[in-house]
């Protein structure tokens, strides 16, 4: 499900329809690795919630935590935006580490659980890319894919935040990103683990692999 203010609702409603239905094999829960931090962002709270109504149904529950993914529109749509127009990828997020992991990455784990969940089942499989960097590195994978230099820019984090309601998203989808723009700057996504590899065998992709086949979105 897509960042929502319903996602408790809609979470609470699968629970009762699978309790209902009683024959459930296993319920595989996409969540957040940032689930555990319930102060800041009300998403993160929100996915939280969820996961103690899951775990409290009864459920065979198999829960999927990534960290931020490659294939947000940080790292794309305005990653995109700004290394056309001057070979920079410019966020607010100072001088933290990242480990963002590929949506692909994390479909192959939900495809492997889903191919034989008994083996899962009260499971937490917490997901990241190959390694943890700053945004400097981050921006030299980006180089390297593209074949282009490109720098990171780090923003005020303030004319950055006024920015993103031109953007048209709604009120609870700015609030999530500010605050994952926080995280970042406070360096709370500074961590990795072997949960893709663990569970498919296969390492994850890092961030010049994800990039360089998209080389034309980059570059225009």
């Amino acid at each position: 499900m897509a960042v929502s203010p319903h996602h408790l609702l809609a979470a609470t409603m699968v629970a009762s329809v699978a309790r209902e239905y009683g024959q459930l094999e296993a319920l595989v829960d996409l969540s957040q690795m940032t689930a555990t931090s319930t102060e800041e962002s009300h998403q993160q709270r929100l996915h939280w919630l969820a996961e103690q109504v899951l775990d409290w149904s009864g459920l065979p529950v198999v829960h999927i935590r990534p960290t931020v993914f490659l294939d947000t529109p940080l790292f794309t749509d305005l990653a995109a935006r700004t290394i056309k127009e001057n070979s920079t990828i410019a966020l607010p997020f100072g001088t933290g580490r990242t480990s963002p992991v590929a949506v692909d990455d994390v479909a192959r784990v939900l495809a492997t659980v889903l191919r034989d969940p008994a083996l899962h089942i009260g499971q937490v499989y917490e997901l990241t890319g190959p390694r943890s960097v700053d945004m400097t590195e981050l921006a030299t994978e980006f180089s390297r894919a593209l074949g282009r230099e490109v720098s990171y820019v780090d923003l005020p984090p303030q004319r950055w935040e006024e920015q993103l309601p031109k953007l048209g998203l709604p009120p609870h989808v700015v609030q999530h990103v500010i605050t994952m723009a926080k995280l970042h700057r406070d360096n709370r996504y500074d961590r990795t683990t072997d949960g893709v590899e663990r569970v498919t065998g296969v390492p994850p992709q890092s961030i010049e692999a994800f990039v360089a086949p998209r080389k034309n979105f980059y570059l225009g």
